[in-house]
């Protein structure tokens, strides 16, 4: 029990920040991304004799945290929003530029995701390929549109600040 334990917190230590990030780009919202990565993790605890023989654990957890999140946003979707909440409103400190975090959103969920497992969680196309139940050529071809599409935003956004 005890070797689980270490594990477990070795992998919590390794990867949160990660996974933070990953699950932000997606929500746009830090503290839901904290919330939802704070669930995934006691998720993966429990079940972590099954996590940890995972291809790539981290991964899992993201899935998780996405997987949560569309639930959450299930139940709750009939509540009414608090005038002045902006959901979409990153904390500076979330360790990734506004910008990108928000042409990250306008991705298609499926590049998005792709971008998110091969760039922020730096895991390669196989693994990506797998935690995605899709083919590696897909990863691939997902990746170099996403990255061409966030080239053309982020150029774009950073050409109109400079009054081009």
């Amino acid at each position: 029990m005890r070797v689980r334990q270490e594990d477990f917190a070795e992998f919590y230590a390794a990867y949160r920040d990660g996974c933070l990030r990953a699950v932000l780009a997606t929500v746009g919202d830090r503290m839901l991304a904290e919330d939802l990565v704070a669930e995934a993790f006691a998720r993966a605890w429990a079940s972590w004799s099954k996590v940890s023989r995972h291809p790539a654990p981290q991964a899992w957890v993201v899935r998780t945290a996405y997987n949560t999140h569309v639930s959450w946003w299930r139940r709750r979707r009939r509540e009414v929003r608090l005038d002045g909440h902006d959901a979409s409103a990153v904390e500076a400190d979330a360790g990734v530029d506004p910008k990108v975090l928000a042409a990250l959103r306008r991705l298609p969920t499926r590049q998005r995701d792709v971008v998110v497992l091969r760039i922020f969680l730096d895991l390669d196309t196989q693994t990506t390929a797998r935690a995605l139940d899709i083919a590696p050529g897909t990863v691939t071809a997902h990746l170099s549109r996403a990255v061409a599409s966030l080239r053309e935003q982020l150029v774009t956004v950073d050409a109109q600040e400079d009054g081009r």
